[in-house]
């Protein structure tokens, strides 16, 4: 665990009112999910699922979601198109919007959580109330937070699919801090895996922010951050 630029010292954080969580990669283990949900598409279409399918379908899935995040592409257009590069970068002859009804519904399934997710949440209620806001389609999430054991810590859930806009857009904060009750910021911490969208998102909007990077990837040189944690365990030490 490594902390730089921070305002205190480690397990010195401010006593935050709100911890913005983001969804996947972060409470959820998307990959693990998106395998399993990817595998079981395949062969209720009746093709075969190779390994290096994965891959390819992550390749495309991530310029879609970098492409909606800079608000060149709507969610209901991105949920096929992947489908349809998918298909065609494989050989295999199918419906795209068929196969991407199939894996949403093999994903909202899917609920497996990060290490220590349950935990954290746990010991966290009743010291700060939690949001969960998400880049991820309403109809995976929903279901996925309602069939996860931590549902019952989450007191708001904000997907971008239905309120219009997505991270790191300024006005995707602006309509979570309004159903939050419009806290000051200084009492709001984010914490997600996603560089741009959650660090970079939050830090413009003026948030402390938790960078969750299990990978221990470089950390780019911008904006500042307030901490960096390997595993979720890490968080709750800084919390006091």
């Amino acid at each position: 665990m490594a902390v730089a630029n921070a305002p205190s010292a480690p397990g010195n954080l401010p006593r935050y009112q709100w911890l913005l969580f983001d969804a996947d990669g972060t409470l959820f283990d998307y990959e693990r999910a998106e395998t399993a949900a990817l595998g079981d598409a395949f062969r209720q279409i009746g093709a075969d699922f190779e390994p290096g399918h994965v891959a390819i379908y992550r390749q495309i899935n991530q310029a879609l979601w970098q492409a909606l995040e800079r608000g060149h592409i709507r969610p209901d257009v991105l949920k096929v198109r992947r489908f349809e590069l998918l298909l065609a970068a494989v050989g295999v002859k199918h419906s795209a919007a068929d196969l991407s009804e199939i894996y949403l519904r093999s994903l909202a399934d899917c609920s497996e959580l990060e290490d220590g997710a349950d935990e954290v949440l746990r010991a966290v209620q009743g010291r700060c109330r939690v949001a969960v806001v998400t880049n991820g389609l309403q109809a995976v999430q929903r279901r996925r937070v309602e069939r996860s054991a931590i549902r019952r810590y989450i007191a708001h859930l904000i997907i971008s699919e239905e309120i219009g806009c997505a991270k790191p857009a300024r006005e995707y904060f602006d309509i979570t801090f309004a159903r939050l009750g419009h806290p000051a910021k200084n009492q709001v911490l984010m914490i997600g895996d996603n560089w741009s969208s959650d660090i970079q998102g939050a830090a413009d909007y003026g948030l402390d922010t938790c960078w969750y990077n299990p990978r221990r990837l470089p950390r780019p040189a911008t904006p500042a951050i307030t901490c960096e944690i390997a595993s979720l365990g890490d968080l709750l030490p800084l919390l006091g």
